[in-house]
């Protein structure tokens, strides 16, 4: 019996991309959040809070990319064309905080070498939230080819997309600061994370009533009978850990928070992926 491998490529690739969300979106978050910490020491902190494990952390987008080049090609030929700017303005943006973070503890110019950090976990993430706003709002395809222009990307559902993942990642890595310090810049951080709680769940609520108007098969597969009764955990989970979050940050928890921003990266990432799939 021939084995068929699609099934098992496409559990890689999206495994990766998961892993990558999850992994480097708090480092990246840490870079968004860096240029308002409290002090120079709080921003000292922070970094060092990432530093052992930020570049390892993008080693799931070299697999997701190259699970995605190797196993479906095709899909990769018309992918890459309609997100050619995101994906060049991502690289380029991943390459700057690195020459950053490696630069601000050799250089006079520690400063310059913050803001650059900052402006390329933004780029990063931004283009990052396009690429997947453009993915789920479908891309034009005539035969076997893109059939779209260089800017097919620059939709206002993309555009929203790629400015939540910028919330979102910020949440994260507030959370993960609330975790990973203490004193003056925990509670900083916790601030932070209760304000940018509420901005997710906004940014969630957009893309969520938006998502399903975008294709009608995806509206279908959510308020179709008995799709509506079956899928509902997946809303009503998010809901349950939103509270948690925002009681967990309240009441002075440690690591709860950061595993309750975590998941509702991973019910939105699955939410994502039922209506895609």
């Amino acid at each position: 019996m021939a084995l068929d491998l699609v099934p098992l490529w496409a559990g890689i690739l999206a495994f990766g991309v998961f892993m990558y969300v999850l992994l480097d979106g708090f480092d990246l978050g840490v870079g968004i959040l860096a240029p308002f910490a409290p002090d120079d020491a709080g921003r000292d902190a922070m970094m060092d809070s990432v530093a052992p494990i930020w570049d390892g952390n993008e080693t799931w987008l070299v697999l997701g990319g190259f699970a995605l080049l190797s196993a479906f090609p095709l899909a990769f030929a018309i992918i890459i064309p309609a997100v050619y700017f995101p994906i060049l303005f991502m690289l380029v943006g991943l390459v700057f905080r690195g020459v950053a973070f490696e630069f601000r503890h050799l250089s006079r110019h520690r400063k310059m070498w913050d803001r650059s950090f900052h402006l390329g976990s933004v780029v990063a993430t931004f283009a990052q939230g396009v690429v997947l706003g453009t993915y789920v709002q479908g891309i034009p395809i005539a035969g076997r080819h893109f059939n779209g222009g260089s800017f097919e990307w620059m939709t206002p559902f993309a555009l929203l997309t790629g400015v939540g993942l910028i919330a979102g990642y910020a949440l994260i890595g507030a959370c993960w600061l609330v975790m990973k310090t203490e004193g003056e810049l925990q509670a900083w951080a916790r601030k932070k994370a209760i304000l940018l709680t509420f901005g997710v769940a906004a940014f969630i609520g957009m893309v969520s009533l938006w998502t399903p108007f975008i294709q009608p098969q995806i509206f279908r597969r959510w308020f179709d009978w008995p799709n509506f009764l079956l899928l509902s955990p997946v809303p009503l989970v998010t809901l349950a850990l939103f509270v948690l979050l925002l009681r967990s940050l309240k009441s002075g928890r440690d690591a709860v928070p950061f595993l309750a921003a975590l998941g509702l990266f991973v019910m939105c990432y699955l939410g994502l992926g039922i209506s895609i799939l």
